[in-house]
């Protein structure tokens, strides 16, 4: 387990993943490491590919339609935004990577800012990296992992729109995901996940609810 994990440690909550991540609020922005919130408590950051399907399934976990903007235009959102749960917790939905027609120099500038986060962020517990289930495991996808490894950051693969595949084909994504999770040998895992459909939230919040140091008296 890794230090971030065993930093995880708080005090007990009851409060059912439903109810609980409903709160969430939009917090602020930032564009840099130096602009983000004071770096205490727990954070759980979300990333992905653009239009992976990452700002649907933050609002999707928190029952919320418009907390995190969503977009048809891939490589729309370009700071770190933070969403507060209490006065200790709170979401962060990433700058989508790996969308070619974003301008070079935008690129560089979010990509260098979302390096900076997960390599110095000391409260962040972990990572949900999001992949479409018909299309796992891009090359960005990959470094995301290695990276994350390297560094001894958690990651909970969320395979999403699961929607789109009949369950055969579902289940075959997900069992290629985990079985390169486990040749990796860092701990990550992966499950299902459907926006459309509200599948997969049990196992999210329970991801979730270890990271935030919530106990499992709490799981709905």
């Amino acid at each position: 387990m890794s230090d971030r994990a065993d930093k995880a440690q708080g005090p007990d909550m009851i409060e059912k993943p439903a109810i609980f991540y409903r709160r969430a609020r939009f917090l602020t922005s930032a564009a840099k490491l130096d602009q983000c919130p004071m770096d205490m408590g727990y954070e759980v950051a979300f990333a992905g590919r653009s239009n992976a399907g990452k700002s649907s399934a933050i609002n999707t976990l928190c029952d919320q339609t418009g907390l995190a903007r969503t977009s048809k235009t891939p490589g729309r959102t370009q700071l770190l935004n933070f969403f507060e749960l209490d006065e200790q917790r709170r979401l962060v939905d990433l700058p989508g990577y790996g969308y070619a027609k974003v301008a070079v120099s935008i690129k560089k500038d979010w990509q260098g800012s979302l390096s900076h986060y997960l390599e110095q962020r000391e409260c962040l517990r972990g990572l949900i990296l999001m992949m479409d289930v018909r299309h796992p495991l891009k090359d960005y996808d990959i470094q995301m992992l290695e990276w994350s490894a390297v560094i001894g950051l958690p990651v909970h693969v969320l395979l999403t729109k699961a929607d789109k595949l009949k369950k055969g084909p579902a289940s075959a994504s997900l069992l290629q995901v985990r079985k390169y999770l486990k040749d990796q040998d860092a701990g990550h895992t992966a499950q299902l996940f459907s926006s459309l459909k509200k599948t997969g939230l049990p196992e999210a919040f329970a991801t979730l609810d270890k990271w935030f140091a919530r106990t499992a008296e709490g799981a709905a």
